[in-house]
Formats: C-alpha cells, sequence, structure tokens
C-alpha cells in the first residue's frame, strides 16, 4: 500500500520546450486520453490544472506549494489501475529514459499521474540513474526562521517551503549544522539529553527522526559527493572535542567510523576536490590547547590515509575578538578550485593549490552581511557559486540569492532572487540529484 504524503507540485506548472521534454509532454498526453481525456493545450494548461489540483494554500506568487497526494482525491479510481509500463506507448525503459531528463520541479506532477509513477519517484530509482548519466539539478535549501526551512530552484528561480519539522524548544535553540547528501537533507543538533538528526527526503516530502551517527557530535565540518558524507571533528556532548571522523551513505542509511585525522578540531569547515575530502581551520590543536587552526588535513578515500597541509585555513587572525566569536572559514568548490569568501573586507578569494596561498580576485555582493562571517551562506551550485545573505535590518527584511560563474571571468555577481524574510541564514545546503 501507498504511503499517505504529500508531493511538492509546482504552482504555475510549465512545460520545457527541449526535446526530452516534448517526449515527455506528447507521453503524458497520451496517457490523459487513454483515460478518457483530450490533450491539454499550452494556454489551456494553468486553468485546467487550477481545476485538477485542490485549493492551493495562500502561497505568494511564483512559489511551489504542497498539496494533496492523489490518493486523498475522492473519486479518482484511475490510480488503481495497472500502469507498470508507466508509458504504453514508449515502454517502461524508455519511460524510464525520458523521466531522468525531465526538471526535478515537474518530478511532483509526474507523481500524481498514478501509482505507478508515484512508486519511481519514491523509489528514488530516478535519481540513482541520474547520478549515474550526469544529469544533476542544484537546488539551495537554507532557514531564515529557527522554525523554517526553505528550498530556492536557481534555474527556474522558484522559491519552496519545506514541511515544518516536529521537534521541541531546545532543539529549535541549540547549535544546528545541516548537510545535504543524495535526496536527503540532514539536520543536526541537540534535544534535552543528546544529540539529534532530522531527515527531510525529497523522496517522500517529509521529515523523519531517529538516525544516530556512531559518535555524535556538533561544531563539525562536513561534506557530500553524490549519495556518500564525510563529517569530521566537532565536539560531543561533554564538550570535547573530537579528531574523529565518520562517512554515511544515504543509500544505504548507514555509517562507518573513519581514521581519525592529526589535530582535533571544532568549528571547522570541510568540502570535496580532486576526489579527496579537506577538513579546513577550525579550533582546537592539541589536547593542552584551543588555538585557531590555519591548517588543513586532507583525507584520501583509497588509501584511508590523512595528511596535513599549512596554511589551507583563508581566515586570518584578528586580534581584537576571540576565535570562537567568528563563523568556520567560508569555502567552497566550483570545478575542483577552492574558493572563500573573506566576510571583514568583502571579498572573494581563490587558492592556489601548487604554492598554498591566497590571492584576492574580487568583491562580494554589496548587500551580504553578516555578524563575524555567521548568517552569510557561501556555497558552491554546481559550476556556479552562490552568496545568500541580506542586509541588516529591524525586524523582518530581505534575503538575496547572488551568483557566480567562475569560469566566465573574475565576481561579477547576478541577483537570481529576492524575497521578504529574514536576513539571518541559520542553515544553508545545496542538494545536487
Amino acid at each position: 500500500m501507498l504511503e499517505d504524503r504529500s508531493c511538492l507540485v509546482p504552482r504555475d506548472f510549465t512545460r520545457e520546450s527541449n526535446n526530452w521534454s516534448a517526449c515527455m509532454n506528447c507521453s503524458l498526453d497520451m496517457i490523459e486520453v487513454q483515460h478518457g481525456k483530450r490533450p491539454l493545450e499550452n494556454n489551456q494548461e494553468d486553468e485546467v490544472v487550477q481545476r485538477k489540483l485542490p485549493k492551493l494554500s495562500d502561497a505568494r506568487d511564483g512559489e511551489e506549494v504542497v498539496v494533496a497526494s492523489p490518493d486523498d482525491q475522492a473519486g479518482d479510481q484511475r490510480h488503481d489501475e495497472d500502469t507498470s509500463s508507466l508509458i504504453p506507448s514508449i515502454g517502461r525503459d524508455n519511460s524510464v529514459s525520458s523521466l531522468i531528463h525531465c526538471s526535478r520541479s515537474d518530478y511532483g506532477a509526474i507523481a500524481s499521474l498514478n501509482r505507478s509513477f508515484r512508486s519511481l519517484i519514491r523509489s528514488g530509482e530516478l535519481y540513482r540513474l541520474r547520478r549515474q548519466q550526469g544529469v544533476v539539478e542544484h537546488w539551495v535549501y537554507f532557514s531564515c526562521h529557527l522554525r523554517q526551512w526553505e528550498a530556492f530552484d536557481p534555474i527556474r528561480r522558484r522559491w519552496m517551503h519545506l514541511p515544518s519539522m516536529n521537534f521541541n524548544e531546545c532543539f529549535v535553540f541549540s547549535d544546528k549544522e545541516s548537510l545535504a547528501v543524495g535526496t536527503e537533507l540532514l539536520v543536526f543538533g541537540k534535544e534535552i539529553l543528546s544529540h539529534v538528526i532530522y531527515r527531510y527526503s525529497i523522496l517522500t516530502n517529509s521529515w523523519s527522526s531517529g538516525m544516530e551517527m556512531n559518535a555524535p557530535r556538533c561544531l563539525f565540518g562536513s561534506a557530500s559527493s553524490g549519495e556518500i558524507a564525510i563529517l569530521a571533528g566537532g565536539c560531543d556532548s561533554q564538550g570535547n572535542i573530537l579528531s574523529s571522523a565518520e562517512l554515511y551513505n544515504s543509500e544505504t542509511g548507514t555509517w562507518k567510523t573513519l581514521p581519525s585525522m592529526n589535530k582535533r578540531r571544532k568549528m571547522c569547515s570541510a568540502v570535496f576536490m580532486d576526489n579527496k575530502f579537506y577538513v579546513i581551520g577550525g579550533i582546537g590543536g592539541t589536547e593542552s590547547s584551543n588555538a585557531l587552526l590555519t591548517c588543513g588535513e586532507e583525507y584520501d578515500l583509497k588509501t584511508e590515509k590523512w595528511t596535513e597541509i599549512s596554511s589551507m585555513s583563508p581566515v586570518r587572525a584578528r586580534g581584537d575578538m576571540p576565535a570562537t566569536s567568528e563563523a568556520p572559514p567560508l569555502v567552497a568548490v566550483v570545478n575542483n578550485d577552492l574558493y572563500a569568501a573573506d566576510y571583514a573586507d568583502m571579498e572573494v578569494r581563490k587558492y592556489d593549490k601548487q604554492n598554498k596561498t591566497w590571492a584576492t580576485i574580487g568583491r562580494l555582493p554589496e548587500r551580504a552581511a553578516s555578524m563575524n562571517g555567521w548568517g552569510l551562506a557561501f556555497r558552491a551550485c554546481g559550476d556556479r557559486l552562490i552568496v545568500i545573505g541580506g542586509p541588516r535590518t529591524m525586524g523582518e527584511g530581505h534575503i538575496e540569492v547572488n551568483s557566480w560563474v567562475p569560469s566566465e571571468g573574475p565576481p561579477q555577481w547576478n541577483l537570481l532572487g529576492r524575497k521578504r524574510s529574514g536576513s539571518f541564514v541559520y542553515n544553508c545546503a545545496v542538494m545536487g540529484c
């Protein structure tokens, strides 16, 4: 039996004009005809979609909203039919091949066609095949309010609200880290007596909890590559700084303990680059000191060994404030090049791997304010770098998403989206699938 879940459906669902989508549109129209419905005309689509779907909430224009699943719609008996071939006229294999090249934004609407489409999309098979064929779309997930998460599609420039999390007050106000891996968004925090992980799945559009690491922690560095993620360093429940690391596989839902780093560190950052995992900066060192670390460490997944790299952190010591008052290094990797956001000087810097030095290459967006680096998101999003933040205001302000494609030249920031919201970004992660 299918679970009673909801799915994300675009408010102004539009069809792509490329060949793959044209193929899918033709095939989907055939399905509609087989169910006794005539094909939709392009200029009739918005009207018909509004009639087919239940009443939408009072979402803002341009946003995507959560609507009831097909099983909740009375009288829709066609979902009980046997449609294992998906699109009968072209067969299952060709159907899947076509769906792989459709936009992620369309999967919610496609899942509402019948049980077979819905089961296929929820199984994760499409995303595994997309990953194998190099078909990837990157969405940005972020939280500007303690109790709410949103998503942004930089291709269609749409904002989406995620379902609410069922958490207690202790978790709301605890230090939190976030990580996107595979088709999951993980949010790490602390409840009254223990660490907790909340997991959001794009397959079911729902949150769950109960997953545990081998060594629960907070204030760690993390990064993902495809279906795997590595978390390193951080603090345990007693506040001890850790050197241990773990690998999470989102396909199997399992955690694997990795060899420990050379140095214990917390409030560090991490990236994947050149098929290796790097931990950068942080606070830690030896058992007797908690100094600002300027070194990084490289983990080779093949040899399972750590190598220390001097001067890899872009953070420069500032004598007028304690190290713990500053955010972890704001770093991101695009096309195997490492970049950093210098919040103090509002500059973008690039790492020279050969000489192990940092060089300033341009400016950050002028309206991207922060508090010692906190509240500003600097992330890789496919072939571009994005900055999410906004100007400092009293009360509710605006959040902006700016992007720059490094392969096109020096930093020239393009505004992708702007909306009324809190301007302080508590957590942010980019999911590519």
